[in-house]
């Protein structure tokens, strides 16, 4: 049984806030928070919401550790993120987080 692969993911919403979430399969959990009731609550009434960032982590857990580390983040290191002018073990070093 092959391993199923996770992304952590940033969209900017509307009122030109981040929400950091992962998932298996990334444009199908963006459709179902702007228009579905399994949609995080966070993400209600902020849509249109836009990927900004994307990166496969690894299995749940890893993603989940990263998913965390991203959320506290300040957000002059998220816009970092998001414009390409770090990466993400830069920001979240790989033994700390499993990423990459």
């Amino acid at each position: 049984m092959a391993k199923t692969e996770y992304s952590v993911y940033i969209v900017r919403c509307a009122d030109d806030t981040y929400y950091t979430g992962i998932s298996a399969d990334v444009e199908r959990r963006i459709a179902e928070h702007e228009g579905s009731p399994r949609g995080a609550k966070y993400l209600k009434g902020r849509a249109p919401l836009t990927l900004v960032y994307s990166e496969a982590i690894g299995d749940r857990s890893a993603a989940s550790r990263v998913e965390y580390r991203i959320k506290k983040l300040q957000r002059r290191d998220k816009e970092a993120l998001i414009n390409g002018m770090v990466t993400l073990q830069e920001l979240i070093p790989a033994q700390d987080s499993d990423a990459g």
